[in-house]
């Protein structure tokens, strides 16, 4: 049974925020869209909606307020260092690059204001490099967090959309698979797939692909801003690049199940070319959610950089392996070592300083915007209530109040049979002796003390540098890590108005991509590695161009 075709001028495919972007400037252009998705209605705003909600910004007030010298050089010379642009194919994700940094320099922050966003006061240092002046990393403190996290980030947008069906210019439909877009005389002139059965799941839960019907609309214009892979571990693995290593046979899912790249294999069939599919990002400090939504369901622990990092064996990662420093850097180093955890070792000091929890719902004082409990959460003494529940429940928590013990319960937790247990006391023992000292050879001690020196990591982000063992800094903690899916940094490969490229570089005349689908821009606008709240802003900036360039398409 097929439903009666519906027509529009813009259909956008895929209702996560580059969707949700796309659409709301092809309403403000005057222009009808329907929206479709796979899943129930409960999960508008996708995977934005579970993020922390950081955006990069460049030179901002926030920046500034805080004595943070930025500039478009600066985080260009950044960028490029950290993308390694290396492929005929990265013409477009290079134009890509210049073009969103631009953005994140200029009208970004304004125009997110204008809708309502608003930003933490204090910056985060995220990606700290560590390789030198002109490698991979971010040169000073660039993560802005959004009022309101991931949530906050995608309100205005969603209000948009449905202020679009209140007035009867937007149709959105739950549970509707694309499974083909349709061609007409070489024009992509819509898509056709399946209903699925209706679903009341909460948010990021699993849903049935059971069909029920089949459903055609006819578009002017179709902008594909379905997302990337993250949630399919066959597609992970399959386009894991051998400069990481093997695949992990065991990782956990930072993404929800429905985060499948159903529509790459779509798009592709329609002409579009993909690019860069071995280019992704996933984590390593990964840790099970005690309070699962979705299968495997992983959240990232984000660290600062005091806690001892080892390995499976318990050898310690080289310099500059820090917490927070080289996400990729150290997914490649650990999967040289034959196995798929590693230990962070530390203090309940460090954790109640330093650990917070990616996801808008393991920030409820952000997410909430609540500042009686952001007080109490991250000034007052003691872990914030989500890291406290991990301590307390969490399957990869080991808390004791000694050495010895903490030792023995390391070796006894799955996986620790291969710790070498002498070698672990030696590192943590080495490490408290070079911190009683003002003067040491280990870099991550130095590097300790100098980023105290920044305000934003001396008020919430950084502990007093101090030994493991030292009681008053307890109890001592040990952490299994896991690694984590979470995003891929190729796909669809576009010019700078989101028009979808064939094989020969042309555009397919009305195909659009935006979002993950398109790698965020151009097909990999990060190249091999991403400054870290560039994916939120990459969505915002490519859902903006889609939406504006479908809309201009069928004037």
């Amino acid at each position: 049974m097929t439903t009666k075709p519906l027509s529009t001028d813009v259909l956008v495919i895929g209702w996560g925020l580059s969707g949700l972007v796309a659409a709301a400037e092809a309403l403000d252009a005057g222009k009808r869209v329907v929206l479709v998705d796979q899943e129930p209605r409960t999960n508008l705003g996708g995977q934005a909606w579970w993020s922390f909600g950081g955006l990069f910004l460049i030179d901002s007030p926030e920046q500034r307020r805080l004595g943070i010298k930025d500039s478009l050089e600066i985080a260009t010379e950044d960028w490029f260092g950290s993308a390694g642009f290396d492929r005929p194919e990265d013409e477009w994700p290079r134009k890509w690059a210049e073009a969103y940094l631009q953005f994140a320099a200029s009208e970004k922050r304004s125009w997110l204001r204008q809708r309502g966003v608003r930003f933490f006061p204090v910056v985060g240092w995220a990606e700290r490099g560590g390789y030198g002046a002109i490698g991979p990393g971010n040169s000073v403190p660039r993560f802005h967090i959004t009022w309101g996290t991931g949530p906050g980030i995608v309100a205005p947008f969603a209000a948009a959309v449905e202020q679009g069906e209140r007035e009867g210019r937007l149709t959105v439909l739950p549970r509707h698979r694309v499974s083909e877009l349709v061609m007409t005389d070489g024009t992509v002139s819509g898509a056709r797939g399946s209903v699925l059965r209706s679903s009341g799941a909460r948010r990021g839960a699993p849903t049935s692909r059971e069909v029920i019907e089949d459903f055609e609309v006819f578009a002017g214009a179709t902008v594909v801003s379905s997302g990337g892979i993250g949630g399919n571990h066959d597609l992970v693995r399959a386009a894991w690049p051998e400069r990481l290593g093997t695949p992990p046979n065991h990782m956990l899912t930072g993404v929800p199940a429905y985060v499948d790249g159903s529509m790459h294999g779509v798009s592709e069939t329609a002409g579009a070319r993909l690019i860069n599919s071995d280019r992704m990002w996933h984590y390593v400090e990964g840790i099970a959610n005690w309070d699962p939504v979705w299968p495997s369901h992983g959240i990232r622990i984000l660290p600062g950089p005091s806690s001892l990092w080892l390995d499976a064996t318990g050898t310690r990662l080289p310099t500059p392996l820090f917490p927070g420093f080289d996400t990729l850097g150290t997914l490649a180093h650990l999967r040289t070592t034959g196995h798929d955890h590693s230990w962070f070792v530390t203090s309940r000091q460090i954790v109640e300083k330093e650990f917070a929890l990616s996801g808008s719902e393991q920030n409820p004082d952000l997410t909430g915007r609540d500042i009686g409990l952001l007080l109490r959460s991250r000034l007052a003494k003691g872990p914030t209530g989500p890291v406290q529940s991990f301590l307390d429940e969490g399957a990869d928590f080991i808390v004791e109040n000694d050495l010895d013990s903490l030792l023995e319960q390391m070796q006894r937790h799955p996986g620790g049979d291969v710790l070498d247990i002498a070698n672990v006391r030696r590192e943590i023992v080495a490490r408290d002796n070079a911190m009683t000292n003002d003067f040491s050879k280990d870099a991550q001690i130095g590097m300790l003390r100098s980023m105290r020196s920044y305000r934003g990591d001396k008020l919430i982000r950084t502990a007093a540098p101090h030994r493991l063992q030292d009681p008053a800094a307890g109890p001592l903690i040990a952490v299994k890590l896991h690694v984590l899916t979470r995003k891929s940094l190729g796909g669809i490969n576009t010019d700078l108005d989101g028009r979808a490229l064939d094989t020969q570089g042309l555009p397919i005349p009305g195909l659009y991509a935006a979002g993950e689908a398109s790698g965020f821009g151009g097909g990999g606008v990060h190249g091999y590695r991403a400054l870290e709240g560039t994916f939120l802003g990459g969505c915002l900036f490519s859902g903006r161009a889609a939406g504006r360039a479908a809309a201009g398409f069928v004037s």
